[in-house]
C-alpha cells in the first residue's frame, strides 16, 4: 500500500502554462494532455546575484514537463484522490507507466519536495486559484512569446 493512499494531490500557487498540441489524455474537464511548463523566479544570494548580473543569467527557472508528468500535473486539481489519478494514468499510458502506483507516487513525492503540489486528506475547496498563469511571487514578467505558452 502506498504512503499517499487516499490523499488528494493539489497544485500549489505557482506559474504554469501549456504548450504544444494535445497528447493522450482522458476526456475530463480541464485536462488537455498538452505539455506543461512551470516557471519560478530565481533567488540569488549576494555573491550569486553579482555573478548573475555579470554573466547575464536568466532571472527565472523553467521546468518543462514530459507528457506523463504534464498529464499528472493537470490531474492534480484536488478533486481526485491518489487512486483515481493512478487509474487515469494507467488507462492513458498503459505499459509506459507500469508499475503505475510506484511511478505515480514517486512523481507526486518529487513535485511535493519541490513545493509544486501539496497533499490533502480532503478534496480541494477552491481556497486559491490553481489555474495557469498565476504568479504568487509577483516577480515574473509575462512569458516570451517565442515559448508558445498558453497561460490565460
Amino acid at each position: 500500500m502506498s504512503e499517499i493512499s487516499g490523499a488528494y494531490p493539489i497544485r500549489l500557487p505557482v506559474w504554469w502554462g501549456r504548450r504544444g498540441a494535445a497528447g493522450p489524455h482522458p476526456e475530463l474537464s480541464g485536462v488537455t494532455g498538452r505539455f506543461i511548463v512551470i516557471r519560478h523566479p530565481k533567488r540569488f544570494r549576494r555573491f550569486e546575484g553579482m555573478l548573475a548580473r555579470i554573466f547575464r543569467a536568466p532571472k527565472e527557472l523553467r521546468r518543462p514537463l514530459d507528457d506523463m508528468n504534464s498529464l499528472l500535473w493537470e490531474l492534480c486539481d484536488g478533486t481526485r484522490n491518489f487512486e483515481e489519478i493512478c487509474e487515469l494514468m494507467d488507462s492513458t499510458f498503459h505499459e509506459r507507466i507500469s508499475p503505475v502506483i510506484e511511478r505515480t507516487e514517486a512523481a507526486l513525492t518529487r513535485f511535493n519536495h519541490l513545493g509544486l503540489i501539496g497533499m490533502s486528506k480532503n478534496p480541494f475547496e477552491g481556497d486559491w486559484d490553481q489555474g495557469p498563469g498565476q504568479d504568487p511571487s509577483g516577480e515574473l514578467p509575462p512569458p516570451d512569446e517565442k515559448l508558445g505558452l498558453d497561460w490565460e
